[in-house]
């Protein structure tokens, strides 16, 4: 799923060419931020399907972590998208979501439909950073870019659980956003916690 709802081909400014849709992960401000590798696609060097899965670290932490708050959630009071989930913010504003989770009095049962989700998610959960960094666009950036974004459309909390630097970054709208090891207990909502640390530990893994 791509965070695009325009048409099939996007023009952009800084490249003198027109780029296929599938490759706009998300637009943010009326910008499109493209997947991880479409450069390599635009040169032909890599098929489209070659850049569109994650790895299977990654995949691996976002399946955990949804089989996980799952197991424990209300559902009778929430709703869990997952792969990538499109959330429509405003007309230049279309973000894509490992995990979120919403209220069900805001996103109604009529409001689940082939449109992007338009009501804010109550958490947002984040396993690393699926665009190409270019230009003054860093890691830290993007990550503060679509986290106030997120914040401001009315998220309560956006986490972010990163494999290069094993951190955790957790946001709110009143209080210091926080950093720790990824090896610390972190509640998502409701009393449920994981720890992403130790569940690799548990497993063997050699990222713990």
């Amino acid at each position: 799923m791509i965070a695009s709802i325009g048409p099939a081909q996007v023009l952009t400014k800084n490249i003198d060419t027109e780029i296929p849709s599938v490759l706009i992960h998300e637009i943010i401000d009326g910008k499109p931020l493209y997947r991880k590798g479409y450069r390599e696609v635009l040169a032909k060097t890599k098929n489209v399907d070659d850049i569109m899965g994650s790895s299977s670290l990654q995949a691996f932490l976002i399946t955990y972590l949804t089989i996980w708050i799952g197991k424990q959630i209300d559902d009778g009071k929430y709703t869990i998208l997952t792969n990538e989930a499109g959330l429509h913010i405003d007309t230049g504003n279309n973000l894509a979501g490992d995990l979120l989770i919403f209220d069900n009095h805001i996103l109604k049962i009529e409001k689940i439909n082939k449109k992007y989700a338009d009501v804010p998610p109550k958490i947002s959960i984040e396993v690393d950073i699926d665009i190409a960094l270019e230009g003054e666009l860093s890691e830290n950036a993007y990550i503060s870019l679509k986290t106030k974004k997120l914040l401001e459309f009315g998220a309560e909390k956006v986490i972010w659980f990163l494999t290069e630097s094993k951190k955790v970054m957790i946001a709110t709208a009143d209080a210091n956003w926080q950093t720790y090891d990824w090896d610390t207990s972190i509640e998502i909502l409701d009393g449920i916690s994981c720890n992403v640390g130790e569940y690799l530990k548990e497993k063997g893994s050699e990222f713990a």
